[in-house]
């Protein structure tokens, strides 16, 4: 079966994405291999604590066992008649049988009641201990298994190296046996191996769009984005957000909502294949996103407004990886209006980057008018943080 130019980019995506560091692979790993050593850590402190405390129960116990004896002992050596007077005439309440009686009646229950708590603790104990060393285990295991995955991906590379240089000479069961590593289906599986056995103009092209998107400098990504604005713009009549830009003192007066997209345009079907191939076409890789955040793009889907907000993130050198936890960004009709605006007093891409939730927070009427407010105050709003906004 002949896959489509689709099929093929999105298998070439899991490839190389196994094939570098980001590797989903290895991501996997190190989120386990995370949550193993917080295991690991936590249950190592809750056994010490109960260690000791299980040793402070067991003293306890002990202490009073050998104290009360002795208090026993003593008491029912003494003869209440021969400190008649003395009791008598001081008034002192004292009854060395009555104390006897009390003893041996409350000290058996309280020694029961610490072995019990010291039972409880040991059986908690045991549980932590098992806890502990699944933790441990899971960690060797998942550095051997990150052994054998660096293996497999320096394999794999080997494979594409060959292939992109046109010398593969590799047989196809041996092809098969390490992407079945990978957990690859069967047609997955197969395709890849054609790819790699039969490279085509498909791995060429990927390979060296791949390579040219690594030597571009942000110098040559702004004259893109420019070159690319001077030509929207010379093909755009009007663009919605403008008079928010030119009118920056009257930011009340200006409506940011963008019209509606044309009724055909609303109602053209776009289904989740559609999506990601719009994906890789802007630059934007759908496996960072959840098939949750694929369903959210298209209930709210407006393919001019992403393509332009995709834009104004490379125009102004901010990574596209903000979509990535702020999916609602990338059909957000004021982002180009909001960025600009944070732009315009001094704000940095990178203040942006860090801060990203300050553009899910505002629309851009209330953050101009959070602007507005710390000017008002006496404050440089560039030097206010923008977690602070």
């Amino acid at each position: 079966m002949k896959s489509s130019t689709l099929e093929v980019t999105k298998l070439l995506d899991k490839l190389y994405n196994l094939r570098g560091k980001d590797s989903v692979i290895f991501k996997e790993m190190d989120s386990a291999e995370a949550e193993a050593e917080a295991t690991r850590d936590r249950t190592t402190a809750e056994k010490s604590a109960l260690q000791e405390k299980i040793a402070e129960l067991e003293q306890d116990s002990k202490e009073l066992d050998e104290q009360g004896k002795k208090l026993s002992k003593v008491l029912s050596g003494i003869d209440k008649n021969e400190f008649a007077t003395v009791i008598e005439r001081l008034n002192i309440s004292f009854d060395p049988e009555a104390l006897a009686e009390e003893l041996d009646k409350a000290l058996p229950t309280t020694i029961e009641s610490l072995n019990n708590e010291k039972k409880e603790s040991e059986e908690k104990l045991v549980k932590v201990e098992e806890e502990m060393s699944s933790a441990i285990t899971a960690i060797e295991e998942i550095s051997i298994r990150r052994d054998a995955a660096i293996s497999n991906q320096e394999k794999l590379n080997e494979y594409f190296e060959l292939a992109l240089a046109g010398n593969i000479n590799i047989t196809r069961d041996s092809i098969t046996a390490l992407l079945e590593q990978f957990d690859f289906t069967e047609e997955e599986t197969r395709e890849a191996a054609k790819i790699l056995m039969f490279p085509e103009d498909a791995l060429f092209e990927y390979d060296e769009r791949l390579k040219n998107a690594d030597k571009r400098s942000i110098s040559d990504v702004l004259k893109e984005a420019k070159s690319q604005e001077e030509i929207k713009e010379s093909n755009v009549v009007e663009t919605p957000v403008e008079p928010i830009i030119e009118k920056e003192e009257q930011p009340e007066a200006t409506s940011l909502k963008e019209e509606e997209p044309p009724k055909e345009e609303a109602k053209k079907e776009f289904d989740k294949e559609d999506l990601m191939d719009l994906f890789n076409e802007i630059g934007l890789d759908y496996l960072d996103y959840t098939a949750s955040d694929l369903e959210e793009v298209l209930q709210n889907f407006n393919e001019k407004v992403i393509r332009r907000n995709v834009a104004i993130f490379k125009n102004n050198d901010l990574s596209l990886d903000v979509f990535v936890d702020n999916i609602n960004l990338l059909y957000d009709r004021e982002l180009e209006a909001k960025v600009d605006r944070l732009l315009r007093i001094g704000k940095s891409a990178l203040d942006i980057y860090l801060n990203p939730t300050v553009l899910t927070k505002y629309d851009y009427r209330n953050l101009d008018k959070a602007i507005i407010l710390l000017q008002n105050s006496g404050l440089d709003p560039k030097k206010v943080p923008l977690m602070a906004y």
